[in-house]
């Protein structure tokens, strides 16, 4: 065993021993704080006269859906809480994921490939997120020259709806190739992705933008106005935070045939495809611990309150073994986020290359 691999492993380990009753306190208080806000958020928009309370009720309910989107519902599918007592609500197997986005897709796409193939051409389908190119060995399309104003103004502020999309398999349909989780584009395909997709479309947008919006009466595009904008802030805000995990220079990604063959490789392929970000804990809790990316993909079923909590010493332990430890500012990551992405949108950009079961690690 390397002593970087143990290293790691002894942080990981502390970190899952300190978890218990902490933890589930501060789920259950998040939780309930979030439904707060819920309430509050709806009932300023509902009942708002003037700009200033319909502002404030738009922004309240945009802390409740980007807390459940992030700090509370991703580490729940993560089964962050699933082995402790007390936390029987917050099971990854039975939660209702608040957002647009189809729980068992998720499942499938983002636990299950995104994190044991991490910018892995071929095998991480987040690669290939709609009509953007994010590995430089997946091949160039002429749509990719576009791919910087659409991924700001097109995928972004629906990222929760693109997310959806793409996780059920309907973007694969309009692909000839580099499909990510339909075999074919033959009818029964297409029947089983929109079914997956409207599975939590139909009753998420009923409720947003006809529930809700129905019980106004006159008065209802004032509801759906409301509701739409605080869907795109948390959109816009949960996008800037996944994008600025895995995208940046250095982190163009691997091969297809790129593996880890033992535990010590598939660190350093995490440490070398993922980057933090650093904003003040109020914003990392926005977040759900997301600015701490390194730390969530060597230990992606800890909380993020562990996450923020092991990211010193984690850093510490990159530092000693020489291994880079990419992080900086929040407007600085992102500018260089922006930066690889126009970069990609040209066909020369080629991808990290190493030999299946190895990886070169960063120095």
């Amino acid at each position: 065993m390397s002593s970087l691999r143990r290293a790691l492993d002894e942080v990981h380990a502390r970190a899952k021993e300190r978890m218990g009753v902490d933890d589930v306190r501060r789920v259950h208080r998040l939780h309930l704080f979030s439904l707060a806000c819920e309430v509050v958020g709806r009932v300023l928009i509902h009942v708002s006269l003037e700009p200033l309370s319909f502002c404030a009720g738009v922004f309240v309910l945009w802390v409740h859906k980007q807390l459940q989107a992030t700090e509370i519902g991703h580490p729940v599918l993560h089964g962050s809480y699933d082995r402790l007592e007390g936390a029987e609500a917050f099971r990854s197997w039975s939660w209702n994921w608040r957002v647009p986005i189809d729980e068992r897709v998720w499942h499938r796409g983002h636990n299950l490939r995104h994190h044991p193939y991490t910018n892995v051409a071929s095998r991480d389908p987040d690669v290939t997120f709609g009509p953007t190119r994010l590995n430089g060995c997946k091949g160039h399309r002429w749509y990719h020259y576009l791919q910087v104003p659409v991924t700001l103004f097109v995928m972004w502020p629906a990222f929760g709806f693109w997310m959806n999309l793409h996780f059920a398999g309907v973007l694969d349909l309009f692909r000839r190739e580099d499909r990510d989780f339909l075999p074919d584009r033959s009818w029964r395909s297409a029947r089983n992705a929109l079914g997956s997709a409207m599975r939590k479309f139909a009753p998420y947008y009923a409720k947003e933008l006809v529930l809700f919006p129905a019980l106004a009466g006159p008065l209802w595009w004032k509801v759906v106005l409301g509701n739409a904008l605080s869907e795109i802030m948390r959109d816009l805000y949960s996008a800037a935070s996944i994008f600025c995990g895995h995208i940046g220079p250095g982190l163009d990604g691997y091969a297809p045939g790129a593996r880890a063959h033992d535990r010590d490789s598939w660190y350093a392929m995490q440490l070398e495809q993922t980057q933090n970000f650093d904003v003040p804990y109020v914003l990392s809790i926005l977040c759900g611990g997301l600015d701490r990316q390194i730390e969530h993909h060597l230990f992606p079923q800890l909380p993020p309150e562990r996450l923020r909590e092991i990211a010193p010493e984690v850093r510490r332990i990159c530092e000693a073994h020489g291994v880079a430890y990419r992080s900086g500012s929040w407007p600085a990551v992102l500018g260089r986020t922006f930066s690889t992405l126009w970069r990609l949108s040209f066909p020369e950009v080629a991808a990290v290359s190493v030999p299946a079961g190895t990886s070169s690690r960063p120095q």
